[in-house]
């Protein structure tokens, strides 16, 4: 192989491992005041504190491409959108992020307790659109689908915490 070919090789192969940034997806995924077009509006349900942030994704909506690596979906063509806020002090939580377009999609949802922008399932929350029963892996895409129309689209996200040797929505004291 001549240098210009293994410079080329090399190149490549870098960039197909280049890390995840947490900024990918976010410009796309910003709602704008006043916007009206399609979108996710997510309320969020059974938070365990009010630290930390939270970062709304969406996928598509099949299993291959539900929660791959965002340089990937993103080099493929395919849609991924980012959106990450602190975790409000108080009241309810509403989550806004910008689709596309009018389509079927799987969004997850992170209460990243600790900042690290990964997911410890010893310490954050997780949530899913459709709120499956959650297990060992990750759900599957058909279980968190969901149809977006032109106008903002309104759902609930149960979040779910480590509880013994698994994760579930937090029992309520009453």
């Amino acid at each position: 192989m001549t240098r210009a070919g293994l410079l080329a090789a090399g190149l490549l192969l870098s960039a197909a491992a280049m890390p995840s940034s947490p900024d990918l997806g976010k410009k796309e995924g910003q709602c704008r005041p006043g916007e009206w077009g399609p979108s996710l509006l997510v309320t969020v349900a059974g938070l365990k504190d009010r630290q930390g942030n939270l970062k709304l994704e969406i996928y598509p909506a099949d299993d291959e491409d539900f929660l791959a690596d965002d340089n990937v979906l993103l080099d493929a063509g395919k849609v991924f959108r980012r959106v990450e806020v602190p975790v409000p002090p108080s009241g309810p939580v509403d989550l806004c992020i910008r689709l596309p377009a009018p389509g079927i999609y799987a969004a997850s949802l992170l209460h990243d307790r600790d900042g690290n922008h990964k997911f410890g399932w010893a310490v954050d929350g997780i949530g899913f659109s459709g709120n499956p029963k959650l297990g060992w892996s990750k759900p599957k895409a058909a279980k968190v689908a969901f149809t977006a129309g032109s106008a903002p689209t309104r759902l609930s996200i149960v979040m779910n915490y480590r509880s013994g040797l698994g994760v579930a929505p937090l029992k309520v004291k009453g």
